[in-house]
Parts: C-alpha cells; sequence; structure tokens
C-alpha cells in the first residue's frame, strides 16, 4: 500500500516510519525543506523519540519512506492519507485552522477516487464532517463517502514514547459513514500492531466508534479529564501549603482505591494536549463550566509557584525578588522532551519580571543559541544566583545540590523533582508541601 503522512513533526515522522516498517511505501510531506532533506538523508530532524534514529535509517535504506514537500504529488499517488498538522487556539480560544485548511487545499488538489483521508490531529466535534469534508470536495471535484472515504483517529501517544504508545492503546476510528469507519479499520489494522492488554473490556487493536464526530470527542474527554483532574490536584495542593499538609502522601493514600487516581499537583504542564484541547472542547460547549474553571486553573500555576517563591523570601529572608537574580530551570514542558510549546516556563519568566526580578533560564536540551531565540537570557548551572523556580522535570535537575547554585538562598520545587536534602540551609518549598 502506498500512504502519503502529511506534516513529519513529532507525531507525524513516527507514524511515517511506523508506516514504513510495517512494509509498507510511505511518502512524508512537510512544507520545511530543511526537514525533508534531514529525512531524506536518515537523520532525524529533532532528538528525544526512543528509536527514531534507528528505525528511521532503517526504513529510509530500504526505500520504504521518502520526504517531499509536494503534498499534491505524493497524495495522487497514495492509496491512504493520514494527515497530523498542528491545530492551535487564539488567546480567545478560537481554533485556528490555517495550517490545516492550507493542508486540506493541497491534499484535495491530488485527491483521487478510491483514497482514505484520515485526520489525527485533535479537533473540535464536527470538523472533519462540516469543515473537511466540503473543503475536499471543492477542490478534488470528488464526494465524500462516495467517491472516497474520509475517517477522524486521533493520535493518543506521548512524545518520547511513539512507538511504545502505538502498540499500547487502542487506535480510535470513526468516519463519516459506515464504509468509511470500515475503510479506517482495516487500514490502521495493516499498518499497526498492538500489546495483549488483558486489562482492557475488549481486545486491544482497532476499535470502531462509529462516527467521526464520537471519535473526535473520545480524544477531547480524555484530554479533558486530565486537565480536570490536574486542576483539582492543583487547588489540593495549594490548600495543603496554607495547611502544613504533604499533598503527595494524600495523593498517594487516595489513589490507594482502585475507582481513584488523582495526578500530581506542580506547574501548569505545558504541550500541545492539556492547554489545547479542553478550549476546543469549550468551543464545541462554552457552557461547561467545570472546564473552563479548571483550565483557567491550571493556567495560574507558574504566577502560584512565582508567589511561593517571593513568599519565601517575604518570610524568611526579609526581603522580596525585586533585583534578585532567579534561575529557571527547564524550558521543555516536561522532562526528556525538547518541546516548549504552551510550556510553564513562559508564565514563570513573566511573572518573575513583573516582581522586578533578573531572570536567567537552564534546560540541558536546549543550546545557549536556542535560548536566546526564545527570548530568554542562558544560565550555566554553578553560577551564581539568589533563588531557583523548577520547572520542568529533566532527571538532570535531580542530583543538584545547594553547590551547585552559589550564593542561593531560596528554592521552588514545581514538579518535586529535586531532592531538599540536598539544599539544606536554603528556604525549599515544593509545590502541594507545607513550609
Amino acid at each position: 500500500m502506498k500512504i502519503a503522512v502529511v506534516a513529519l513533526g513529532k507525531i507525524g515522522l513516527p507514524l511515517a516510519v511506523q508506516f514504513a516498517k510495517k512494509g509498507h511505501h510511505v511518502i512524508g510531506c512537510d512544507v520545511n525543506q530543511k526537514t525533508v532533506d534531514l529525512i531524506n538523508a536518515a537523520t532525524e530532524p529533532f532528538p528525544g523519540e526512543n528509536f527514531l534514529a534507528e528505525y528511521l535509517a532503517e526504513v529510509v535504506a530500504s526505500g520504504h519512506l521518502v520526504a517531499t514537500t509536494d503534498t499534491t504529488k505524493a497524495v495522487s499517488e497514495s492509496d491512504a492519507v493520514v494527515i497530523v498538522v498542528p491545530l492551535f487556539v487564539n488567546n480567545e480560544g478560537i481554533p485556528d485552522f490555517g495550517w490545516m485548511d492550507a493542508a486540506t487545499e493541497k491534499i484535495a488538489a491530488g485527491l483521487k477516487p478510491g483514497t482514505l483521508i484520515s485526520y489525527e490531529t485533535t479537533l473540535p466535534v464536527g470538523t472533519t464532517r462540516n469543515r473537511f469534508a466540503p473543503a475536499l470536495e471543492k477542490g478534488s471535484g470528488l464526494k465524500a463517502g462516495v467517491d472516497f472515504h474520509l475517517v477522524f483517529s486521533p493520535e493518543r501517544v506521548l512524545t518520547g514514547r511513539v512507538f511504545a504508545d502505538l502498540r499500547k492503546y487502542p487506535k480510535l476510528v470513526g468516519g463519516i459513514d459506515g464504509a468509511s469507519t470500515a475503510a479506517g479499520i482495516k487500514f490502521y489494522e495493516e499498518v499497526l500492531d498492538f500489546d495483549d492488554r488483558p486489562d482492557l473490556a475488549q481486545k486491544n487493536g482497532v476499535w470502531d466508534l462509529g462516527t467521526s464526530e464520537a471519535s473526535e470527542m473520545a480524544k477531547l474527554a480524555e484530554t479533558t479529564y486530565r486537565d480536570v483532574n490536574i486542576a483539582l490536584a492543583n487547588q489540593f495542593a495549594i490548600f495543603a501549603e496554607g495547611a502544613n499538609i504533604d499533598i503527595a502522601k494524600v495523593i498517594a493514600a487516595s489513589n490507594s482505591q482502585p475507582y481513584s487516581h488523582i495526578h500530581q499537583p506542580g506547574i501548569a504542564v505545558g504541550g500541545h494536549c492539556i492547554p489545547i484541547y479542553p478550549r476546543f472542547y469549550l468551543w464545541n460547549d462554552p457552557q461547561a463550566t467545570v472546564v473552563r474553571s479548571a483550565r483557567e486553573a491550571n493556567a495560574a500555576m507558574p504566577d502560584h509557584a512565582v508567589k511561593l517563591l517571593a513568599d519565601s523570601y517575604a518570610v524568611h529572608i526579609h526581603g522580596d525578588l525585586a533585583g534578585k537574580k532567579v534561575a529557571v530551570l527547564g524550558i521543555s514542558y516536561r522532562g526528556g522532551v525538547k518541546e516548549s510549546a504552551f510550556s510553564g516556563v513562559f508564565g514563570v519568566v513573566t511573572a518573575l519580571k513583573a516582581r522586578g526580578a533578573v531572570v536567567v533560564v537552564n534546560d540541558p536540551m536546549y543550546s545557549d543559541e536556542e535560548i536566546v531565540a526564545l527570548g530568554f537570557e542562558p544560565y550555566a548551572i554553578g553560577q551564581a544566583v539568589d533563588a531557583v523556580i523548577l520547572q520542568a522535570d529533566h532527571k538532570e535537575y535531580k542530583v543538584l545540590t545547594k553547590s551547585d547554585f552559589l550564593g542561593v538562598q531560596a528554592v521552588v520545587d514545581g514538579r518535586r523533582t529535586m531532592d531538599a536534602n540536598n539544599f539544606a540551609g536554603v528556604t525549599f518549598r515544593v509545590i502541594g508541601a507545607g513550609a
């Protein structure tokens, strides 16, 4: 089978490689010529994805994967097209379909009868049927559900472990009609492998969601649930700080019940999922007050971390943050992944500067040049600093001690990563723990 994968980012490229490893001929499409050139040279364009480098080298050498900037031509040569183009929201929470619409237009121009189109980018409910089906029909002159099949099948993986997650989690598929759904199920059964999961209610594999709307809703439901859960944990944590309770022990005790699972609190998780997809749901359902409150609570956590640091100075050191040099550890939205999208680092830095602090930033996955390009001043571990806020849970930060921060007086660990015993004599606060 010939497959076109549109957008070779941190999800799209591993998907393309997975399909190629199954023996299919894959054309990866991307608007970035540098990305295309690197892939055709069997060089991974971004670090941090387990097994990607070796698998990429294998499928490029075998001729099963090639990359191009010509999406229309690639689609015209393919039996199936998988789209993983990013979709964001603006400051008002309105989805910005610009990149997706442009990609859809190029796909439509090359679409031929009998092709399967699968959108994997998370979408508001109804988008596949009501926005992209008409656009594909207009650009191709073909009829969705008659001349070509159209499904929505959400990606359910995390960067860094895409290949493992593709095997671990069921693949959800829903089409705009029964024939499309059947075609989508057949396709994904041919390109994916699945782990045995006796813990699931039904056999792990490709699951029929019935409609594209149900499949879209499933992805929004699982990510929005996580956002609400994290918000609850964060509100528990803020209360626990004032009551001198360690929320981690409370959560561990609560999670000992089989029906209970509460996430650990911390500076708001970023990336393309948790901060964005609940806003897609709110676009569909603006009356969802619980979802809106949760999103606001999580977005406020960087400010809370800075307040915790400022309060530590005021109470224990008889000063404030004005003029103090504060190091923020971590640009990435989570440990071990080089991705800054919607990371808590931006809110933390903004809040620190609002209090007059001199802010410097460190991340072992980013060069000084990359840190500067993001608008930050680089910080090297070992340099003198007055205070520290840990934003990302990189493994490199677990072994740090007060000797790594000459002159440090206060530390806020926003991800429960560092060992307080390594900071004797320093005011050390953890989000969700009493003073």
